[in-house]
């Protein structure tokens, strides 16, 4: 019987041992004892001495369909006895059901942001448009093929534009002052003018344009929605930190970022500042948003998520205490609170790490905008 239940724990030691980590969670570095096993489909990519991530792909990067090709607008006119109306399909140079990178002039690029597209093959008229961004040293490929973004718009119909880092370790400049500013430059105006060119040449909707990221992705969806609170009415933040919260640059670093680290801690008048400094004169609305963070999280703290909840609940001038609060919400796990009208919504992931979104809980982010 002894030795039987020896063999019984040795089982359950080896299986807890090689537990496998999600897409873009943490596989190793110095100082790091957990899994170095990836779910099946990634493989673990050593971005620097102390930080390897699970990325989608069993040996670099997933291959996807992807087409070259510069995208140009077909325009129809109808005729009436009385009326002439000018109608722009959505995007039909674009080809359907493949990623595709955008090669036409789509305004300043400064820091040379690759633009990938996405249409679904039931692609609705004067579709929505979500921007989606991958985390450090990830890539636009990787990010379609790891998320369940591209399944949705399959589902209802969006377009999404996959943004691809070019710089830093392939992590997004959320920290120098030109993408703090509207119009200032580096990576938030490349994205920002890939955006203004879809809605002006693909007949997307205006009232549906949204943008969404997981880690350094994260931290760009805060970044998007603060400096261009124009062009998004909403965002969805999957494990990031507040806008103006890192300090060390963009790439992870060792020791940790305060920031990262959890350490910064600003009241919520302080960081509203921060966003309405990124857009001087600005008098509109700004997005709603999103905010996901796992508990357990080894690369950006978990305390994290309450500054942004302090931050975006002050832009919207509404209580850092939420209105309601529901277990279980979208899985067992997870927990939703809501703020104010429901500006604002949070969600802690009891135990869960980095590696978000969690499969299955896009959706919740797609529902939330109303794609």
């Amino acid at each position: 019987m002894q030795l039987l239940l020896s063999l019984v724990s040795l089982v359950v030691f080896s299986v807890a041992s090689t537990v496998a980590v999600p897409p873009y969670g943490q596989c190793g570095g110095s100082g790091y004892n957990g899994s170095k096993d990836c779910d099946p489909g990634s493989t673990c990519v050593k971005l620097n001495d102390w930080y390897s991530q699970c990325q989608p792909g069993a040996s670099g990067p997933t291959s996807v369909p992807t087409t070259t090709s510069t995208i140009t607008t077909t325009t129809s006119t109808t005729t009436t006895s009385t009326t002439t109306t000018t109608a722009t399909a959505p995007a039909t140079s674009i080809p359907a059901g493949a990623l595709t990178r955008l090669t036409a002039s789509f305004g300043s690029n400064p820091s040379n942001v690759a633009i990938y597209v996405y249409k679904p093959s039931n692609v609705k008229t004067n579709p929505g448009l979500l921007l989606a961004l991958h985390g450090c040293g990830g890539t636009a490929q990787q990010y379609f093929s790891g998320s369940g973004f591209k399944q949705l718009a399959d589902q209802r119909g969006f377009i999404i534009i996959y943004g691809s880092a070019a710089n830093d370790q392939n992590c997004w400049d959320v920290t120098r002052a030109a993408s703090l500013k509207h119009d200032g430059g580096s990576d938030s105006l490349g994205l920002a003018n890939a955006v203004r060119y879809a809605i002006t040449e693909w007949g997307i909707n205006r009232d549906k344009v949204f943008v969404t990221g997981t880690s350094s992705g994260a931290m760009m969806t805060n970044v998007m929605t603060a400096v261009y609170p124009d062009i998004f009415k909403g965002g969805a933040v999957f494990a990031g930190v507040a806008m103006s919260c890192l300090s060390k640059g963009n790439a992870p670093v060792f020791p940790a970022d305060p920031c990262a680290a959890g350490s910064v801690n600003r009241t919520p008048q302080q960081w509203g500042d921060l966003v309405r400094g990124a857009y001087p004169g600005y008098t509109g609305g700004y997005p709603k948003l999103q905010l996901w963070h796992g508990t357990s999280d080894p690369i950006l703290n978990y305390t994290n998520l309450n500054e942004e909840v302090k931050q975006w609940t002050n832009v919207h001038s509404i209580s850092q205490t939420a209105v309601s609060t529901s277990a279980g919400v979208p899985k067992s796990n997870w927990s939703k609170s809501v703020y104010g009208a429901g500006q604002v919504e949070s969600y802690t992931g009891q135990g869960s790490g980095h590696g978000l979104p969690e499969s299955g809980t896009e959706v919740s982010a797609i529902d939330f905008f109303g794609l």
